[in-house]
């Protein structure tokens, strides 16, 4: 009952005294029952002098709504409270209950929205702020009104408790160890399950003996192992988990949870802080293998340079106590913190895609965050972005933060504008669950709150479990610098293991003889595994981190490659592109794209008009879904395409209704999911990387607007996908469909920076080409997929030609043939060139006008098509051609010190091999890639290309 609907509950009481058959069966129930409880009834009396003291004026925290401890009048007659608590009017007792019914559902409810304040959540035990909503004295309810019975909606096992009940539940319930941020959820149905479960129970969880005794088991192997490096490898880098102990039995817990749930698969992302301890004790790697890191005798290091010990990932078969098995795999991680978070639910999503798990039930991502950085780092919100989105939900993740309370040096209030650190996940409708780390037992309700709630609703949920960090940023760093008190504190505590033994010993139920002994065996374990790492030495260990998933599949250099056949058979490419032009009976498209582009595509799979961009592109794509190759192609506009040559889904102009063509081309095809992605480079490129290392044989490609936005997302290009082979032996095939050209539209419109690309390129580590013809992006994206060689693409694709007449291909030049690395001159005789002309991209087009009108038949043109790996042998074929000494310039629309320049003068010096000078003609040197005025681009770019033909 709300204080606001009273005049309404006056009403229906005076109703019920004149006739109780005149209301409701629960109203009847309600008025008999607060009669019988409170005393008889007095008689009626309406008006509005009844609302003395109500919502609109609230009470203080006196007790009642005037400062002087008078409540105020809302007109009529006044009436206050006496001193117990009774009301000295003559309105009836039953409006008396109802006002105060009124103030405890307020008092209720700020309990739920806000009894997260009144927790007790930090282990150092730091005051909190009073908050005076959750003051019973704020609603005017003093201890006279404690043994009086209230309503406690949704509680329906008990319609009435004393105030005392009431309070006593709450307060157990939202004040203990575990804090609960769920009333910002709009939808009822969630939050009610969440009220339900947390108030019925006061947010505790029966533990057996044997389940306490695992909790301490785990919580001996964390503190046991972080003390023995301590002891072993003192001041050595490797940020410890001490302080945030209890980390580990919660990732057990949730491993437990996640098998009852028939979980196959999970997959954990986590920074450095606490990784070996969780490598160690979760995922059960040898201990051997990580002082094998710390001893400097891990023979990849002779091989690749590797990374710190404290980045690399492991996988692994894990089974719960019931034999219950799940796949369980940590993933590497760069120094960049969050920046792992939507690799870890690509990677989920493709695992459930392959088990043909639609509904997504059977993966689970678990991202371990840090308190600063999950406020600090915005791709933490541009990963919660994507929960709900179709492209991207992996039917919810599992948000650990482990809240050290501090970021490197800086304190909370200097480090975020919100009272949690966890408060950015409100952006998503899902709980929020703030522990204490040292009460274990609270950690392990949360777990079981957090998992189930996840199953039910498929949502993300979050576990804010509150620790300190006890050394500083690492173990040769002195906190006390720049947090002199709170190190003073942490200094002066037992550790988790030994405050939840105390309270177990208390208990009575595990004896100190027990404890010691788990302790003794740890630590004898962690004693032989050294021993044993020092006698190996540098003695060969497995080193491929890559599964049985990637049998077959390939690193290493290109030349050891073999090429393989990317061509397809003319009259099946004819049909298929018929199929590309077609659409369902019913099917009403868009005019102009009926008129312009699927009668065009049917025309040309007549043979009757050439082949344009998006055809060949198209036609790859459908004959590797057709070869059982599933597509993934998500971008900002990818379902289109920025410059409207791809249209792969189609929109009914009457009903809005949705068809893919290339998702229908016959029944055991492979799956083809093209999908539109939120404004945001950074999380959808590491989705999609993840994404490619769980789906060696699709093409996963993401595609930017323009090219020239990808810098947005330049962690991964520069953490993950340049490295990821080096670093951490796992391999990649993730293509960049990057939009490249210099035609007037200004600097941030002009360039994918192939220069940065091909800065990092070494090692054969990605593959960079810059195709310019439809049968040039079919055969290249073709062998993507067909090589069993995994390497991240990068294709520099266009923009203004995608529909030039002069860059087209026939059916034939995809039925044979193959990617061509270099692109020679068939259109003039080697032995009368006077000079070749050496370029890329949409240039060339320009170049061959331009000689045409000029009459030039003294100058060639190629075309290099693949600048990584650079392809020398057939550069030195394509220019053995002509004579020696024929000059070569290198012709590129980009600055001089932007564009392949530099690559190609750092490489070959002053003359190409074979004796061809080499020189440059190209914008001057500049800081930004392009004008801003397309005026000012025409011109220099037509005195570019008449240089070229002339000088």
């Amino acid at each position: 009952m709300h204080s606001l609907s009273l005049g309404y509950v006056e009403e229906m009481y005076a109703q019920y005294l004149a006739d109780p058959q005149s209301v409701s069966e629960q109203w009847r129930g309600y008025f008999a029952q607060i009669s019988q409880e409170n005393g008889a009834l007095a008689e009626v009396q309406l008006g509005p002098s009844f609302r003395a003291a109500s919502l609109f004026n609230p009470p203080t925290a006196s007790g009642n709504g005037s400062e002087n401890g008078q409540a105020h009048s809302n007109g009529g007659s006044a009436a206050t409270l006496s001193a117990d608590g009774a009301m000295a009017t003559s309105g009836s007792l039953a409006f008396e209950q109802a006002t105060l019914q009124g103030r405890v559902d307020q008092m209720v409810r700020a309990y739920r929205v806000r009894g997260h304040m009144l927790a007790q959540l930090d282990p150092l035990e730091r005051p909190r702020k009073a908050v005076r909503e959750l003051d019973p004295a704020f609603y005017g309810l003093t201890e006279a009104h404690m043994d009086r019975k209230f309503a406690m909606p949704p509680l329906v096992d008990k319609p009435t408790l004393t105030l005392r009940e009431i309070l006593e539940i709450l307060r157990q319930t939202y004040c203990r160890s575990i804090g609960v941020q769920y009333m910002h959820i709009h939808d009822y149905e969630p939050k009610i399950w969440l009220l339900e479960r947390m108030e019925g129970t006061q947010n505790r969880l029966a533990l057996s003996r044997e389940q306490q005794l695992r909790i301490l088991t785990k919580l001996t192997e964390a503190v046991v192992f972080e003390d023995f490096f301590d002891k072993k490898y003192l001041g050595v880098k490797r940020f410890s988990l001490q302080g945030s102990e209890s980390l580990i039995p919660l990732l057990q817990s949730v491993l437990d949870t996640a098998a009852e749930h028939d979980i196959k698969g999970a997959v954990l992302g986590m920074a450095h802080r606490g990784r070996l301890n969780v490598l160690a004790h979760i995922f059960g790697i040898p201990p051997r293998e990580i002082f094998r890191e710390f001893e400097g005798t891990n023979p990849l290091y002779e091989e690749k340079h590797g990374d710190v010990k404290y980045h690399l990932g492991y996988s692994t078969f894990w089974k719960n106590q019931h034999g219950k098995e799940l796949y369980l795999s940590m993933c590497f991680n760069p120094s960049h913190l969050e920046f792992i978070n939507p690799v870890v639910l690509g990677r989920v999503r493709a695992e459930q895609d392959r088990f043909n798990d639609p509904q997504r039930q059977h993966g689970l991502a678990i991202l371990i965050h840090g308190d600063a950085a999950f406020t600090g780092e915005g791709i933490s919100q541009e990963t919660l972005n994507l929960s709900e989105l179709k492209g991207y939900q992996v039917g919810g993740a599992l948000h650990i933060i482990t809240n050290n309370q501090v970021g490197f040096t800086t304190d909370p209030d200097d480090a975020r504008s919100m009272t949690y650190a966890a408060d950015v996940a409100k952006m998503l409708q899902v709980p929020v669950f703030h522990v204490n780390g040292e009460d274990p037992e609270a950690v392990t309700q949360v777990v079981k709150l957090a998992m189930d709630f996840r199953r039910e609703f498929k949502r993300d949920v979050v576990i804010d479990m509150y620790g300190y960090r006890f050394w500083g940023h690492n173990e040769g760093d002195e906190p006390s610098f720049t947090q002199p008190l709170m190190y003073k504190v942490i200094k002066s505590r037992k550790n988790v293991r030994e405050g939840y033994l105390d309270h177990l010993l208390q208990l009575g139920g595990v004896t100190r003889e027990e404890a010691d002994g788990i302790a003794t065996k740890v630590r004898a374990l962690l004693d032989e595994e050294l021993i044993t790492t020092r006698e190996q030495g540098k003695a060969i260990v497995s080193t491929d981190r890559t599964g049985s998933l990637w049998q077959g599949y390939t690193g290493g250099r290109e030349e050891h490659v073999e090429e393989v056949n990317t061509g397809y058979d003319k009259g099946r490419l004819s049909e298929i592109l018929l199929q590309l032009s077609q659409v369902p009976e019913g099917f009403t498209p868009h005019p102009t794209l009926q008129k312009f582009l699927l009668a065009n595509r049917a025309a040309m799979s007549r043979g009757e008009k050439p082949l344009d961009w998006g055809a060949g592109e198209g036609l790859a794509l459908a004959t590797l879904a057709l070869e059982g190759h599933r597509i993934r192609i998500t971008g900002q506009d990818a379902e289109r395409g920025t410059f409207a040559h791809r249209h792969s889904v189609l929109h009914d102009n009457q009903n809005g209704n949705e068809y893919m063509a290339l998702a229908h081309l016959a029944p055991d095809q492979a799956p083809v999911e093209i999908y539109n992605s939120p404004l945001s480079e950074n999380a959808v490129m590491g989705f999609e990387f993840g994404y490619s290392l769980d789906c060696p044989s699709g093409l996963i490609a993401w595609e930017a607007q323009f090219g020239d936005f990808y810098n947005a997302a330049q962690v991964y290009i520069d953490q993950f996908i340049a490295s990821a082979e080096d670093k951490w032996s796992y391999l990649s095939g993730l293509t960049l469909l990057l939009p490249h050209g210099c035609e007037g539209m200004g600097p941030e419109h002009s360039s994918a920076r192939l220069e940065r690309f091909l800065q990092m390129c070494a090692d054969d580590n990605m593959q960079v080409c810059a195709p310019t013809t439809p049968a040039q992006i079919f055969h290249l994206l073709r062998r993507q997929v067909l090589r069993p060689w995994r390497k991240p693409l990068i294709v520099l694709t266009p923009k203004g030609f995608l529909r030039l007449a002069e860059a087209s291909s026939s059916l034939d030049e995809l039925a044979t043939g193959r990617f061509q690395r270099i692109l020679g001159d068939s259109t003039v005789d080697p032995q009368k060139v006077s000079k070749v002309l050496f370029c890329f991209g949409k240039v060339y087009y320009e170049l061959a006008r331009a000689r045409a009108e000029a009459g030039r038949e003294d100058i060639a043109i190629l075309r290099l098509e693949q600048f990584y790996p650079l392809p020398e042998q057939e550069l030195r074929k394509a220019f053995s051609a002509f004579k020696a000494g024929t000059p070569v310039t290198w012709v590129q629309e980009e600055p001089e010190n932007m564009g392949a320049w530099h690559y190609l003068k750092l490489r070959f010096g002053s003359e190409l091999p074979g004796g061809y000078p080499l020189s440059v003609l190209s914008r001057p040197a500049a800081s930004s890639p392009s004008t801003g005025s397309a005026k000012i681009h025409e011109k220099t770019q037509k005195a570019l290309i008449e240089r070229a033909i002339t000088a």
